[in-house]
């Protein structure tokens, strides 16, 4: 039987996946990629991460633990209750 809490970790994990789809583009491409293909090359390098890269990876790193943390809850959550 699927329970309140498997529902509501099943809903954090869509919600944190498209944050993170989000997050990800969000990042500046570092060369070589696809990032180029879209225009992603044209912005130059100053040599430095700015404040606001530091803390878009930080956000993206820890919604990414959240993430990964609802997919084991809900994967032992699930494997239980068979």
């Amino acid at each position: 039987m699927i329970t309140v809490l498997t529902i509501t970790l099943a809903v954090i994990l869509v919600i944190t996946s498209v944050l993170l789809v989000v997050l990800i583009l969000l990042h500046r491409g570092k060369g070589g990629g696809l990032s180029d293909m879209f225009g992603g090359g044209v912005s130059s390098s100053i040599g430095g991460s700015s404040v606001a890269e530091k803390n878009l990876d930080r956000l993206t790193v820890g919604l990414g633990l959240v993430w990964a943390a609802c997919i084991v809850a809900v994967g032992l959550l699930v494997s239980s209750s068979t």
